[in-house]
């Protein structure tokens, strides 16, 4: 069987990527079309992978700057070449299932959201602070991008949602069903790491990017007021002034191995997440290692924090929330062990097995339809 994986581009690390790991597991060797590949800087062992690119690699500034090319991408994605593929999975949040395919091939798109900039634009413009020549030119293609969106939308044969969160815009922005399989999680790493509530240490930790929409900046205000520990894991462009903002009591530990990431995790008294995350990795790792989640209820954490369960919600994303939901949080009271059981059923192997059945499923569907007559795309589904 002749299969292909699209994804929207690799020059970061974050989620998709973790999803697009999986993926090449389940599928090795199968050629990943992409909009562009930042060679030099992602990880080495991506360099085994068959990665084709579109004509935007070799536009300049491509690579850290790919938001300038946002009118460029629907044709980049148009313009690969399917004929003769059986299976094609898109793993998108920006324009990858776009492509076109012949109508007996298969096409399933593991959709992380659709398309955020498109879609929820002026949200994204606050949170990314983007600049002033951004915001005034990007409007003028907003209309053409979400009619494009939208229509390639029907190319899909199969939607796959990563949280009811997601499959709730599918619905209302592509008019189409959808099927939730979560995010792949490491649990197994993470949960080895547990240690009973009194090996825990005094301080609260958040790890990830450090961009304006997680809001970290809310979270260093909290801490400052309350003069608690906090710990912050991660790089990224807001770094600098995070680290302005933070007072004695906030440690920002930049890059930490993923090797070493279990541990700190699991000795923290509990792992903090004041942003709005379509789904949320970093929440389901930390109640692997059995420490319980204090976040604001948005998005994808609605589904994964269980006040009195696995930690607790905040209901405004304030400095003056955060700090009631900490001072009224008794960690001691939740089941470390229970926690880490809870956050098993995200594990990487349930991710494969639901990805095998659902792709079986729908390919034995597609040889029913070719042997029975003329294909013919399957719409709403």
């Amino acid at each position: 069987m002749k299969t292909a994986i699209v994804h929207d581009w690799l020059n970061q690390i974050g989620g998709a990527e973790d999803v697009l790991e999986k993926l090449v597991e389940m599928y090795p060797d199968v050629p990943i079309f992409t909009s562009l590949y930042w060679r030099d800087g992602m990880p080495d062992h991506w360099r085994q992978w068959d990665i084709r690119t579109s004509f935007i690699d070799h536009l300049p500034f491509a690579y850290k700057r790919q938001q300038l090319y946002f009118p460029f991408y629907p044709l980049a994605f148009e313009q690969f070449d399917f004929r003769g593929y059986d299976l094609v999975i898109s793993n998108k949040s920006g324009f990858g299932h776009g492509i076109i395919t012949d109508t007996e091939t298969l096409h399933i798109c593991y959709c992380l959201t659709p398309t955020r900039y498109v879609w929820r634009y002026y949200q994204y413009a606050e949170q990314e602070n983007l600049g002033a020549i951004t915001r005034t030119v990007m409007p003028l293609f907003l209309t053409g991008l979400r009619q494009w969106d939208r229509l390639a939308a029907d190319r899909v044969d199969h939607f796959i949602a990563i949280s009811q969160n997601i499959r709730q815009r599918i619905a209302k922005i592509y008019r189409r069903r959808s099927t939730i399989i979560y995010p792949p999680v490491d649990t197994g790493r993470f949960a080895s790491a547990a240690v009973p509530d009194g090996g825990t240490e005094d301080y609260y930790l958040i790890v990830g990017r450090l961009v304006p929409y997680r809001r970290i900046d809310i979270l260093i205000e909290a801490f400052n007021k309350m003069e608690k520990p906090l710990v912050i894991a991660g790089t990224g462009r807001d770094q600098q002034r995070l680290q302005e903002m933070a007072g004695p009591t906030i440690d920002f530990l930049g890059y930490v191995p993923d090797e070493d990431l279990p541990d700190l995790m699991a000795r923290c008294r509990a792992f903090m997440w004041p942003g709005e995350e379509d789904f949320g990795i970093s929440p389901i790792q930390a109640m692997a290692a059995g420490r319980p989640v204090i976040a604001y209820a948005a998005g994808g954490a609605l589904e994964t924090v269980i006040p009195g369960r696995t930690g607790m919600l905040f209901y405004k994303q304030t400095a003056q929330a955060i700090v009631e939901a900490v001072e009224q949080f008794n960690a001691c009271a939740l089941d470390s062990w229970a926690i880490s059981a809870f956050a098993a059923q995200f594990d990487t192997i349930e991710f494969k097995r639901k990805m095998q059945q659902f792709v079986e499923e729908k390919l034995e569907e597609r040889k029913k339809e070719l042997q029975s007559g003329p294909p013919v795309k399957h719409l709403k589904t």
